[in-house]
Parts: structure tokens; C-alpha cells; sequence
């Protein structure tokens, strides 16, 4: 889009006159404001000015230009749009790390394929068919549904800047993702294997993301202040080397006994940190660790050699939820500890094993058919 501009003009010489120079819209002005006054000279043209007059015609002239505004057009292009308009509004009420994947998001799927186009060019066959792109070439539920908000959200603030008249993203549709692929949990014995191949200190962190449902942000932004016992404060995270406030807000996170005493022993590992210093410190202690650089140098090479590479945070937590609702734990206290509602815990989170589901069926059947 053609950005407001707040200009100063230019001043030439051209034939023996003063001619000023700026910008309206796309357009170059021009205009001739008077003959050269050459000091000394007796002779003066009638209109001869001297240069401060020059330049005192020319800032008024911009400053009526500044001052008007411009007319919203549908000939914006999409990526203007989104980078002079759209980010600017939006990003002062997202996070750090929000407005960074958003911005990453937008970069990489919506300007690169639609940056040049006007915003007066989209029809909503197409950016559902862009979707539908995005889904079958093997992009994630999430993503596709964060594209579709986007879409929507960037042409609701074309229509109510008076670029557009309608929003052609308004019906736009989430591809369903395929219900019928499992996402994978760990069995108690990949637990166990895991923990004994680990590290203190790793075994730690995979711990509470196993066991106590935390996200790596959570974990890797902990510092002593926070650890009480049977609990951890989840007061901050880590995201991207940044320190930030936890994704879903602050909670409490309960410990099991055993995590009580991993932290025991690996405070007493550390040499009694102060309550400032980090959990999981860096090598120069000022800084946490990095989650990145922690799972590719002492997790993932552990977790090869036991033939568990395909295991990641993500599975970590929603082992967690998997677990604790087998295991007959409230929904509710599962929601409140990983942090996010019951509706997500249950629907994302939560994977039901076949032999979970056959006692269910089993209890049924004995009630139904009593002798």
C-alpha cells in the first residue's frame, strides 16, 4: 500500500527559478515558485524570491499535503496491508512470543503467496482453496486454523478501514484433520526406560513434562523462588532465549513425591542455588538453558539409543493428560495442573489406550447384562 507520508519536499534550481518537489500518493508534484534573487543584483525579476521564501512557500504547500487524508483503496496491495496497517494495530495487544509466531506465520504462508496482490482480488473460493492446499500438503490442523483467523481478521480490518465493502474470508473452513491417526503417548515401561537412561538433571526436566504436565517453557523459565515443596509457582516462561509470562497465565503445578526428590537432589547437585538463580541454569549461570540446545546435545542422543527418538515435549504432555485421566484423576485437576480447560484437555490433550477403553466396555457390559 502507498504509506502515509509526513514529507518535507525538495527544492531545486531549474532555469534561473525555484522549483519544489513532493509527493501525493504514488505521484511526484512539481511546481515553479519564483525566479532566483541573486543578491546584489540591482534588476530583480518581479517574481524573484530568495531561497528561505522559497522554502517557506514549499512547507506549506506540504503541510496541506501531510495534513490530508488519505482515501483507503482496494488496490493495497495485501502485503502493505498487512505490514503498515494490520501488525502495527494488532501487535500491541499480542505477547513477545505471539507476535513473533505471528509474524513468522504471516511471512512465511500469506505474504509470500499473496503479497503483491491487491486486496480488492480475493474471492472466497480461493483462499479456501489455499487452505485446503495448506491441509493436504501436510500442514497441521493448528496451522491451517491460525491461517484461516488470520485471513479473517486481516480483510475485517480492510472492511472497517473502508478498503473493502465485504470480507471475503468470513466463511472460510478448517479441513478436519484425520481423526483416525492416534497421536502417540509413552507406557509406563517407556517412562521407566527413559528416566534410567537420563541424567539428573535431564531426567528432571523430563520428569516434570511427563509426570507433572509442564510445557518446556515452563520448565526451562523456572528459577529456585519458585519450587516450594510439593509445588512449583508457574510465574514465567522462556521463549526464544526471551523471559515472558506463562502462555495460559500464572498456576500452581503440584509435585509427586518422587519430583520432590529429584528437585532435593539436584538442588543439592547445583551447590545450594540462591532463590534467584535458574533451575537449569546456562553455562554462564546468568541465563537459562536453552530447550533447543538441552534436547539436541543430552535428551535426543540418550533417547536414539533406546530406540525412543520419535518422542518429544509434545508427547511428554500429553502423556501427562493421557495417564492421569486413565489413572481416574478429575478433569478438572487435570486441566487446572497442565494448564488449559477441561474442553482442551479432553478433546487435544487426552489419548485413550485400547485397553482402557475395553475395561470401559467390560464394566458396561456387566452392568447391562446382570445375572
Amino acid at each position: 500500500m502507498s504509506r502515509r507520508r509526513f514529507q518535507q519536499g525538495s527544492l531545486k534550481i531549474r532555469c534561473g527559478s525555484y522549483v519544489g518537489q513532493w509527493r501525493e500518493g504514488c505521484h511526484r508534484r512539481n511546481r515553479v515558485l519564483g525566479k532566483v534573487r541573486v543578491p546584489g543584483r540591482k534588476m530583480q525579476p518581479e517574481d524573484a524570491i530568495t531561497k528561505w521564501q522559497a522554502r517557506a512557500m514549499l512547507a506549506e504547500i506540504v503541510r496541506s499535503v501531510n495534513r490530508s487524508p488519505e482515501q483507503p483503496s482496494e488496490n493495497v496491495s495485501f502485503g502493505d496491508f498487512v505490514n503498515h496497517v494490520y501488525l502495527p494495530f494488532f501487535v500491541r495487544k499480542w505477547k513477545r512470543s505471539t507476535a513473533a509466531c505471528n509474524r513468522d506465520r504471516l511471512k512465511r504462508h500469506l505474504i509470500s503467496e499473496f503479497g503483491s496482490r491487491p486486496l480488492g482480488s480475493f474471492t472466497r473460493i480461493e483462499l479456501q482453496d489455499f487452505l485446503d492446499r495448506k491441509a493436504a500438503g501436510g500442514h497441521s490442523f493448528s496451522t491451517v486454523d491460525h491461517l484461516k483467523w488470520d485471513l479473517k481478521q486481516i480483510f475485517n480490518l480492510a472492511v472497517a478501514d473502508g478498503n473493502l465493502q465485504r470480507n471475503p474470508a468470513a466463511m472460510l473452513l478448517t479441513v478436519k484433520p484425520n481423526l483416525s491417526r492416534n497421536k502417540p503417548v509413552m507406557t509406563g515401561e517407556q517412562i521407566v526406560s527413559l528416566s534410567l537412561v537420563l541424567e539428573l538433571r535431564e531426567k528432571l526436566i523430563c520428569m516434570l513434562a511427563t509426570l507433572a504436565g509442564m510445557r518446556p517453557g515452563e520448565i526451562f523459565g523456572l528459577q529456585w523462588k519458585h519450587v516450594n515443596g510439593s509445588h512449583v509457582a508457574v510465574e514465567q516462561r522462556v521463549y526464544r532465549g526471551d523471559i515472558d509470562s506463562p502462555k495460559t497465565g500464572m498456576r500452581t503445578v503440584a509435585l509427586s513425591d518422587g519430583l520432590q526428590g529429584l528437585f532435593l537432589a539436584w538442588r543439592e547437585a547445583s551447590g545450594e542455588p540462591g532463590p534467584e538463580c535458574w533451575v537449569f541454569p546456562s553455562e554462564t549461570l546468568s541465563t537459562p538453558l536453552r530447550k533447543d540446545n538441552c534436547w539436541r546435545r543430552w535428551i535426543k542422543p540418550r533417547l536414539r539409543d533406546i530406540g525412543l527418538e520419535w518422542i518429544n515435549f509434545q508427547v511428554m504432555r500429553r502423556t501427562s493428560a493421557s495417564r492421569m485421566h486413565e489413572s481416574g484423576v478429575n478433569p478438572k485437576e487435570v486441566a487446572d495442573q497442565l494448564g488449559h480447560s477441561v474442553d482442551v484437555d479432553v478433546n487435544v490433550y487426552t489419548q485413550t489406550s485400547i485397553e482402557a477403553r475395553q475395561k470401559a466396555m467390560n464394566a458396561l457390559e456387566s452392568s447391562t447384562f446382570v445375572n
